[in-house]
């Protein structure tokens, strides 16, 4: 197994937002079976050829914490996704002691119903807090924030969404942030103007694992055939944190603003039909996806394609996470700020200007893994010498480092 080393005596955070669930279980105890040879690393576009030699964190550097408004163990959360079948049997026992260790990094989340008395700064410093101590505590050399938490509805008014006070914590700590979630996080608009200054990069949003994945793959099929899609459908059929989420329409427009929009993109027009998501509970984290296609060929005829995707989200979404962690951390130590447009490939809604297509987004993937690796050529390994407290944190609203313990008002 590769595990394309950048700097073999540094450790690199990953801080999940969502940290008990599902996915945030999947990435602790997959990372932690690739870094013992217990399985091979099926799934992650960073272990293959293309990212060879491009300074990444090998997987055995990573350290994970996070927060997370529930407070089940990541091992018991473990032994409940062995007994769905998710994790493989025997892997949960293996690794028992990363996953504890992992689990003592978790810190409580907010807001929660019973908290009121907290302004939003204040959680964000809170939240900027958490983070700092465990990157000061563990030596790192940096760490990325990953948004993995359960969609919530996008926001009505101009208070800040839980995902946007996690986002301007990320940014008040100095972290890169990537939004794996339809969330809002740091598209909220009055997170912009921080974004823009602070010096980090970010990437995002909603990660595009089962049928948005196929979407963009046949929009640009049909569009270079020249067919005329008529009529897209679909529906959703999931269980688990996610489908009791998207049970919300609000929390499902969000969902599915991301499907439409690659269709719109890729084929150059939007076609009738909609997505319906169902809430399934006995499905679990497993989901199934079905597309109904309705096309014309040439002289008019009229023509059928339908799709079934059935997938494990937290197994298809879990590499992903690492390789967008990695990634990212890299971009950091590389000096890149600002949108990572180069890894719209992993999602339905990226951040910057792109392509749509799976085909168009690998190449500017690779692309990207190229440009990383000249980097690193031309700098060499060691230059990554700073630490922690010698780094200046980001300043701006709700973003900037706190005076006396307390952070800006907005």
């Amino acid at each position: 197994m590769s595990t394309s080393s950048s700097h073999p005596r540094t450790r690199v955070g990953v801080w999940l937002v969502g940290a008990r669930g599902s996915v945030a279980t999947t990435v602790v105890a997959g990372c932690a079976a690739m870094t013992a040879g217990l399985h091979r690393p099926t799934g992650m576009v960073t272990e293959t050829p293309p990212f060879t030699d491009c300074g990444l964190p090998p997987l055995s550097s990573l350290v994970f914490g996070g927060h997370d408004t529930v407070d089940c163990p990541l091992p018991k959360r473990a032994e409940a996704l062995t007994a769905a079948g998710v994790l493989p049997y025997g892997l949960t026992s293996a690794i028992a002691s990363e996953l504890a260790a992992a689990d003592r990094e978790i810190r409580p989340g907010a807001p929660t119903p019973g908290d009121t008395n907290r302004t939003p700064d204040d959680l964000v410093a809170a939240f900027a807090s958490d983070i700092r101590d465990f990157v000061r505590r563990h030596a790192l050399t940096r760490a990325v924030v990953v948004n993995v938490a359960s969609t919530e509805p996008t926001p009505t008014g101009s208070a800040l969404p839980p995902s946007s006070l996690y986002a301007a914590a990320a940014l008040r700590a100095g972290c890169p942030y990537v939004n794996f979630t339809p969330s809002t996080g740091l598209h909220h608009p009055a997170l912009a103007p921080t974004a823009a200054t602070s010096g980090l990069p970010y990437a995002g949003r909603d990660g595009k694992t089962g049928q948005t994945l196929l979407r963009s793959v046949l929009g640009p099929m049909f569009t270079q055939r020249a067919l005329e899609v008529r009529a897209w459908s679909g529906t959703n059929l999931l269980g688990g944190g996610d489908g009791a989420s998207l049970a919300d329409p609000a929390a499902a427009a969000a969902k599915n603003a991301g499907k439409e929009r690659v269709l719109a993109d890729t084929l150059g027009t939007t076609p009738e039909g909609v997505v319906h998501i169902d809430d399934v509970p006995s499905l679990g984290d497993w989901k199934t996806a079905w597309d109904h296609i309705a096309f014309d060929g040439f002289l008019g005829t009229r023509m059928i394609l339908q799709t079934t995707w059935q997938g494990c989200d937290s197994a298809l979404a879990a590499p992903l996470v690492l390789d967008l962690a990695r990634l990212t951390a890299r971009a950091h130590e590389a000096g890149l700020s600002g949108p990572l447009s180069e890894l719209g490939f992993y999602f339905k809604d990226p951040v910057g200007d792109g392509p749509s297509g799976l085909g168009e987004q690998y190449a500017e993937l690779a692309g990207f893994a190229a440009r990383l690796r000249g980097d690193r050529a031309r700098e060499g390994p060691g230059r990554d010498a700073d630490t922690w407290a010698e780094r200046r944190f980001p300043t701006g609203p709700l973003c900037g480092r706190p005076s006396d313990g307390e952070g800006e008002r907005r």
